[in-house]
């Protein structure tokens, strides 16, 4: 599903975020990214969404070389990735619902098709009841299960959150590892780059550890405690 191989990021400052990375994710796994800030986390991410370019390397996207695709076919490639974000990024103006249809609408999406898959993934996600409220008027939890939402409206195959629990409360952000959890029981590819030690401990998942843009640590299931007790 997702592979790096050999892949370097050098920024035009000299600093190496990333170095010789070597990686697979499997389809339908669901994977921690975690290590201290500047390890190269947030790097890996821009990388797949093609916000910034290797400097040596390949990744590959379901196949697809993704170092090697035109800037006019990054939009494509965006469509097969939902991303969710610590700050949320919705907007203001416009609803629930809206926020959710939004993401259909800019990929061409019929309205019917829009009428009968909204309600769905609000449904989802459990805010069909908060369908007509604005951004503000939701709690931080809410706000993240919106976004979540509209990250996955189009059916991405891949899900991508960073530090998608940044910004809310313990509680809060367990209902929100639930909600991923749900995901990607559903067969969507979940990857979430992370500082959260109690959540990675609690999830039992896959942890990549990485420490000055190398990964140091692939585990699989259990016994993770120790492991990230530094992050």
């Amino acid at each position: 599903m997702i592979k790096f191989i050999n892949a370097s990021k050098e920024y035009k400052n000299g600093v190496k975020a990333l170095s010789n990375i070597n990686l697979e994710i499997y389809k339908g796994e669901f994977v921690f990214i975690v290590g201290l800030s500047g390890a190269g986390k947030s790097t890996l991410v821009k990388l797949l969404l093609k916000e910034e370019n290797v400097t040596e390397g390949n990744i590959l996207l379901d196949g697809l070389d993704i170092t090697k695709i035109s800037n006019r076919k990054v939009p494509y490639l965006r469509r097969q990735v939902g991303v969710v974000f610590q700050d949320f990024r919705l907007l203001t103006n416009k609803t629930v619902y809206e926020n959710v249809a939004f993401a259909m609408e800019i990929v061409g999406a019929h309205p019917k098709e829009i009428r009968r898959r909204v309600p769905m993934i609000l449904s989802l996600v459990d805010l069909s009841r908060k369908a007509n409220s604005f951004p503000d008027q939701l709690s931080g939890g809410e706000q993240q299960r919106v976004s979540i939402a509209r990250s996955i409206v189009n059916n991405p195959p891949v899900l991508i959150a960073d530090e998608p629990t940044g910004n809310l409360d313990p509680e809060t952000a367990m209902e929100i590892m639930k909600v991923l959890s749900d995901i990607n029981g559903r067969g969507t590819t979940v990857l979430m780059a992370t500082h959260a030690r109690e959540i990675v401990n609690t999830m039992k998942k896959r942890v990549i550890t990485l420490e000055d843009g190398k990964v140091i640590r692939d585990e699989e299931k259990g016994g993770y405690e120790l492991e990230v007790s530094n992050i």
